[in-house]
């Protein structure tokens, strides 16, 4: 069977599965209308958090939250370890537009980086590596790449953000919907130094990616890429009455490669030509060139951000059974630009310990009451903690959960 039909089947199995049986409702009021698939535990890890975006950890615990329009980073600790997150300390504050973050350690001191929409900057923690420490306020804050040196704002303003050992990548999202920004530094992930030098285009065709993390065990570097709007529009889609963009084109689970080029504004999901561009004189070569997904979302899903199973945490913890290690959980915001929603989802990519690709597809948490096509929770990104679990962020209703496995009854 195709690859791509594998992939849309799974997809739509994934959807059904939370009308089916299987799931449950934690008895937490603040959970009653989301379902959790049987072996998994919710829980509300801190109740109230307005703008609560994008995620990262360090090893002491320390949970660290961006909210962009406020521009400042959340320092959170559960010093208890009941579960429950401590009153946060503000650890970064006055940079509007934080966004992406990345811990690092250089060696010597503990950095959390982190992106604004035109800059990268770096803020020492103090004592990351101290389980019974508390969070500071971070007390030097460097700035690697200035304002300047990236493309600012526009439609897609968020930067994604990874520093691995010898590098710092960043992606440069379109303008807005399917602009031809090929011959611009948007649409691309870059490469850097870590200090900041040698920049070089690493990736291009890419929509909106949120979010870059290596896979445990390799050097495959991923990220979701959000598919563009109106697919339908050129030949009669119109709000309300959309049957083709309701299921066109797909969001992505992309591997970035050097030097690959991933379609857009041209070519979507498994190499599908966007109407507009059908005319275009060299369509096929584009469409040749075009690395597909390895995995795709169903349409408008929002697909926005996720974390990998740490094999080397989990193994520890066991807070998720071993078949676990190394797939993604993904945190699906849901959907505008469909008559019905969809989305509104953490789900789990499997990947094949053979080939190192994904396969299937799991609803872990279900937000979305599609009979009444109403959603109780738009999940923004994912981080796997310490303690083996995964707290994920929400910015409707504004709160972070933790999910963890459970013994079947």
């Amino acid at each position: 069977m195709r690859t791509e039909l594998v992939t849309f089947a799974a997809a739509a199995l994934s959807i059904s599965a939370s009308a089916q049986t299987g799931f449950h409702v934690e008895p937490d009021p603040l959970l009653k209308d989301i379902r959790v698939r049987d072996g998994y535990e919710l829980t509300v890890a801190y109740p109230e958090l307005k703008e609560a975006r994008f995620l990262e950890c360090d090893p002491s615990g320390t949970l660290y939250v961006s909210r962009p329009g406020r521009g400042e980073i959340l320092a959170f600790r559960d010093a208890n370890a009941d579960g429950k997150l401590d009153e946060p300390v503000v650890f970064v504050t006055g940079y509007r537009t934080v966004h992406g973050l990345c811990y690092q350690f250089d060696g010597k001191d503990a950095w959390l980086w982190f992106s604004q929409t035109g800059a990268i900057h770096k803020a020492k923690i103090e004592n990351a590596n101290d389980p019974k420490s508390l969070p500071v306020p971070a007390k030097a804050i460097e700035t690697v790449i200035p304002e300047g040196r990236l493309p600012k704002a526009g439609g897609h303003w968020w930067r994604s953000l990874l520093v691995t050992d010898d590098a710092i990548y960043t992606s440069i999202g379109d303008s807005g919907n399917i602009n031809d920004e090929s011959a611009t530094e948007r649409q691309k992930i870059f490469r850097f130094n870590l200090d900041g030098s040698n920049k070089s285009a690493f990736a291009s065709g890419l929509r909106n990616t949120e979010k870059l993390r290596v896979r445990p065990g390799t050097t495959d570097i991923y990220g979701v890429d959000h598919g563009s709007d109106w697919f339908g529009g050129p030949i009669g889609d119109k709000p309300g009455r959309q049957p083709v963009t309701d299921f066109n084109p797909p969001d992505e689970f992309n591997r970035y490669v050097e030097g690959n080029f991933y379609g857009h504004p041209f070519v979507t999901g498994n190499k599908l030509p966007r109407i507009e561009f059908h005319n275009k004189s060299d369509i096929i070569e584009l469409a040749d060139r075009t690395t597909p997904p390895d995995w795709c979302f169903p349409a408008h899903f929002a697909a926005n951000s996720f974390t990998f199973i740490d094999p080397a945490i989990n193994n520890k913890a066991g807070t998720f059974p071993k078949d676990h290690n190394a797939d993604a959980f993904v945190a699906a915001r849901g959907s505008w630009n469909r008559t019905k929603k969809t989305g509104y989802k953490v789900v789990r990519i499997l990947f094949d310990a053979a080939t190192n690709r994904p396969y299937g597809m799991l609803t872990i948490v279900d937000g979305l009451d599609e009979a009444k096509n109403t959603a109780a929770v738009r999940p923004v990104d994912c981080v796997q903690m310490p303690d083996g679990s995964i707290i994920f962020s929400a910015d409707d209703p504004g709160r972070l959960y933790r999910l963890k496995g459970k013994p079947m009854k």
